[in-house]
């Protein structure tokens, strides 16, 4: 019986780290530390209340703190938390497809896209973009100085994490 845990332990393991380069494991064992408030190596509803006080977010439904537990099947110890974020990762679009998409909004090939005018569109279109989505956008990929946008480098960070240039 011991043999066949050990062996599944290593199955989840193996497939969790092709998923993520040890750095990003790394990364995420840091962030599963500080969720992790008590040290007990799960994550609980008490950790996750404690880690958003620890943020200044202190009116956090218990409803709200259940459901971000059921989205693991059991326990969340660090495998299943690098697990749940693979399997949120798997449904994004590849780098390719996310800069086809921005391709369409600049039909001159660029690379670039006016900022005023990408504005609009996520201001107006479809599910549109709050004031402070908007704020939070040029935060996180801010324009150059005459206004445009490389939505190549906005397509590599969705999927990779990082800037090119670092």
């Amino acid at each position: 019986m011991a043999p066949k845990a050990a062996k599944r332990r290593t199955g989840a393991s193996s497939t969790v780290t092709s998923i993520f380069d040890q750095t990003q494991i790394q990364e995420f064992k840091e962030a599963f530390t500080v969720i992790d408030q008590n040290r007990d190596g799960l994550i609980t509803k008490d950790d996750l209340r404690d880690t958003f006080a620890a943020m200044g977010c202190l009116n956090i439904k218990s409803e709200e703190l259940d459901a971000m537990l059921r989205e693991s099947n059991g326990p969340i110890n660090f495998t299943t938390f690098l697990t749940m974020f693979g399997e949120k990762l798997k449904g994004a679009d590849p780098e390719d497809v996310i800069t086809s998409a921005f391709k369409i909004l600049d039909p001159e090939g660029k690379g670039t896209i006016k900022k005023d005018y990408l504005q609009e569109l996520l201001q107006t279109q479809c599910d549109r973009f709050s004031d402070e989505e908007i704020n939070n956008l040029w935060a996180a990929f801010p324009p150059d100085i005459t206004g445009n946008v490389d939505y190549r480098n906005v397509s590599y960070i969705i999927t990779h994490g990082e800037d090119k240039s670092e």
